[in-house]
């Protein structure tokens, strides 16, 4: 299977950066399109930022010009770098991976895959 490990979470003052990672493993072929995803209590999961596996990228409207997503496809790694952090920038921060991934057989497919989120709070 594939598995995806989010880090870099934490407590930040308003106004402070992080950079938060997300490692996939496993059986992996290729990897297309990476993104962030965010869930504040109380409300859906939206997409805050995703890129596709050429390096271009999307924002939400939230957040552009304070978050940028990157990634290192011989890592299988998507990075995402959050500068001048709000208050309602707080919330569970999920990465989200589309992947050709196999079955012991060899047959290919391509599924979407979720790591367990990382907490971003902000907070004085």
């Amino acid at each position: 299977q594939v598995q995806l490990v989010e880090s870099g979470g934490g407590l930040v003052q308003p106004g402070g950066s992080l950079r938060l990672s997300c490692a996939a493993s496993g059986r992996i072929s290729s990897i297309k399109d990476m993104g962030w995803y965010r869930q504040a209590p109380g409300r859906q999961r939206e997409l805050a930022a995703s890129i596709t596996r050429g390096g271009s990228t999307n924002y939400a409207d939230s957040v552009k010009g304070r978050f940028t997503i990157s990634r290192d496809n011989a890592k299988n790694t998507v990075y995402l770098q959050i500068v001048s952090l709000k208050p309602e920038d707080a919330a569970v921060y999920y990465c989200r991976a589309e992947v050709e991934t196999y079955y012991t057989t060899g047959i290919t497919y391509t599924a979407a895959f979720w790591g367990q989120g990382t907490q971003v709070t902000v907070s004085s």
